[in-house]
Order: C-alpha cells, then structure tokens, then sequence
C-alpha cells in the first residue's frame, strides 16, 4: 500500500514557519554564492549560515511599525547574526527572496501532492483489474448505450488522471525558478552570476527574463494544472455519484461501522465523499481564475497579484492534496454490484447490443440503411416479456441472414469483453 500522506503534512508546508524557514534558505545561499564571488566576506556568510534564524512572533512585532513583511523579516534575522548581519539580504530586493522562495515552497508542496496522485492512480488500477470483465451498461445522453466494463469505466478515469499527474509535474518543473535580479530585473545591484550560484544550490532554473518579479505566467499554468485535475476527480465522481442513485444503485460508497447517513432517515447511504469531491472541484477551478487574473501586472510589478496568492496557493495544494486523498479512499472502498449491473443492462431489453446486431446484417449483404431500419424497427416494437434478442431470432429475415448461433453470440457480450480485454493489456493492466 502507498504511504498516505496527511492533510496536516501539507498544510505545515504552507504555514508561515515554513514560508520564512525557506525565505531563510535563500538569504543564506545568497550570502554563500557572494562570499564564494568574493563580493561579501567569508566570515558574513559563515555567520548567516550559523547564527541566521527568525522567530515569527518577532517578525510580526516589527511588522506592527515596517508595515512590510520582508523588512521585518531581514531585521530579524539580521539582529541574531549580529555585526555581519548587515550582509544579509545584500543586492536584493523583497520579491527576489519571496519568489524564488515560493518556487521552493511550491516544488514541497508539489511532492505530497504527487504522493496522493500516485495513491489514487493505484487505487484505480486495483479496480480495473478486478472489474475488467464486469459487464455493465454504458451510457450516453444518460441512457443505455451499449455494454462496456466497470474495468473499462475505471480506465477511462485511470487514464485522465495519469494525464493531469503529467500536467501537474510539467507546471511544478516549470515554476522550479529562482530570480535574484534585483529591482525591475536589471541585475543592476549585483552579477547574474550570483542567481546562477544561488539557483544551483537550491535545485532551480534562473528566470529567463524577470521583471522585478517571477511573471505570473508561470504560477497560473500550475494552477490551471490543478484546476484541470479537479474537473477529472469531478467527473469520476458525478460518475460515482450517479451510479449510487437508488434506480441505479451499481456501486456503493463505504459505509463504516457507526456511520449515519441522515439525521432524520436511518437508512441512508449517501455518496458524501463524491458530493464532497465535486465542490473541492468548483474551488480549484475559482482559484485558476484568479491566478490568470494575476498575469497582467502593471509594468515592471505592483502587489495585486501578491493578497491572491497568498489564499490560492496554499488553499488550491490543501484541496487539491485532499480530493485525490479522499477519492482515493472512495475507490479503494467502493461496493461494485454485479448482479445489479446485469440486472440494469437487462432493463433496455438487450437493446444495448443493437449496434452489433446491425452490423452482423451488413456483414450478411444487406445494406447499411436497411439494416439500420429492421434493428431500430425490432427494437421499438418490442413488448414487456420481449427482448431484442428473443425478437431477432423471431424474425425469418435476420434469423435466416444472421443464423440462430449469429445472433445469440451477439447478445452474450463476450465480444464487448474480449475488446475490453485486449485494451487494459495494452495499457498495462494483465487481465
């Protein structure tokens, strides 16, 4: 079983501890790339890195007069290192340690997340496997379409969510960036070189062309990556959620011991965990569009983007971490019924194999349209009791082209299963 990782995990991430505990790693890999550039003394640096530190309760008192977070933030740390301290934050300006401090938050945050899509991937895997041959209906429009597998089905949700697994990864790689540029980018206050030593020393790519900040481009890609992945968790769960329906009734969440479904109707089992997934969906989704909104900065930078991304960023990762978790959960524990499964194929009559059927009478020579009217013919005329099957074989014309074994293969689904078979092995899955 994968490690399930904590909601409280990545929440700490986003804490204003870590925020200033990776701040802290960028000041003093500045002061190390200087010092090896000989443009601060050794001692500085080896002073930054021994005696630098913060503590939150300090910063937000200096706050309380700098009304600026990262002032109040380079004084703290500046008052524990003593004389040397004024080496700290030296050639910088704020956004060059908030941003490349983000992209380290970021790229934390970026590995528990994939640890929850790797949790839900394999969740979904395990079930393909054990209903690859599950026969059930498949549905367009809402109504009965034609046979597939709840294999299938899973399948299909498996293979989205390995592409927003892909998405997601590109867009973290891509905000992998450090800018120490200075004020409006210019490097005016100290060499490129010392972003390049900085960014080798904390795994990140130097911004191509920065203006005083990181462009914002960059930040709602990934959170349009994470909006996207809510809308393929959202759309394996209204699958779910439909497929509970009391008509329906084909899967059923987990239901534990003690649960309680409604406080007024003791035999509920609602899909709570779809439900739930479903609303995380619409958020993400609001969250991309305020990241898009932040794109369009006036000239080299202003802090409108700043107050955003201060809400979306860690509450898009919180939930975004959480519905893969909890899907995951679902899945691992979801009741696949079988027997109701043919029982529901069976409501439409064996009209969901129509389309074979008419395809085994262009196969005999008859032409495409008239084909298509004797099948859609047999199947609207059929009767309570009647099936497309008992139909066909009823009808001399079909019976003679298709033959009486012809048709009762079509309607035994085992082409349907052995297609669907075929598919999962090339996709991985040994069924």
């Amino acid at each position: 079983m994968i490690e399930r990782y904590t909601r409280v995990e990545m929440g700490r991430i986003w804490t204003q501890e870590n925020r200033f505990r990776q701040m802290l790693a960028v000041e003093t890999a500045v002061a190390e790339t200087q010092a090896e550039l000989g443009l601060i003394p050794r001692e500085a640096a080896a002073d930054i890195a021994a005696k630098g530190r913060f503590d939150v309760a300090r910063i937000l008192e200096i706050e309380a007069t700098t009304k600026h977070d990262v002032i109040a933030f380079v004084s703290n740390v500046a008052e524990n290192v003593g004389p040397n301290g004024r080496y700290v934050h030296f050639g910088l300006t704020s956004s060059d340690v908030l941003d490349t401090a983000l992209s380290l938050v970021t790229r934390e945050a970026g590995d528990v997340l994939a640890a929850s899509l790797e949790r839900l991937s394999a969740a979904l895997a395990e079930k393909i496997r054990a209903e690859a041959e599950t026969l059930c209906a498949g549905r367009t429009h809402g109504m009965h379409a034609e046979p597939t597998t709840f294999g299938m089905k899973m399948a299909g949700h498996w293979a989205e969510i390995e592409r927003s697994r892909e998405r997601v990864r590109r867009a973290l790689e891509s905000m992998a960036i450090g800018k120490l540029s200075g004020a409006v980018g210019t490097y005016s206050t100290q060499t490129e070189k010392v972003e390049s030593g900085v960014c080798g020393k904390l795994r990140l790519r130097p911004e191509t062309v920065a203006t005083q900040v990181i462009p914002r481009d960059r930040h709602a890609e990934l959170m349009s990556s994470l909006a996207i992945l809510g809308g393929a968790l959202e759309r394996l769960a209204v699958e779910l959620r439909h497929l509970q329906r009391t008509e329906v009734g084909e899967v059923i969440e987990g239901f534990s011991k003690g649960q309680k479904g409604s406080s007024a109707m003791p035999h509920k089992k609602n899909p709570i965990s779809a439900e739930n997934v479903t609303g995380c969906a619409r958020l993400l989704r609001s969250y991309a569009g305020a990241a898009l909104e932040d794109i369009a900065l006036w000239h080299e930078r202003d802090i409108s983007h700043s107050s955003v991304e201060r809400v979306v960023f860690p509450d898009a990762f919180i939930l975004a971490d959480y519905a893969c978790d909890r899907m995951a959960t679902l899945v691992s524990g979801l009741y696949v019924d079988r027997a109701r499964m043919r029982r529901n194929i069976d409501l439409s009559q064996g009209q969901l194999f129509s389309s074979h059927l008419l395809l085994s009478l262009v196969g005999s020579g008859l032409s495409r349209e008239d084909a298509y009217a004797k099948v859609q013919a047999l199947s609207h005329a059929l009767r309570e009791g009647e099936t497309l099957e008992t139909a066909a074989l009823a009808d001399p014309d079909v019976a003679g082209r298709v033959g009486t074994d012809g048709i009762r293969r079509v309607f035994t689904g085992e082409r349907h299963v052995t297609a669907i078979r075929a598919q999962l092995r090339r996709l991985g899955f040994g069924v």
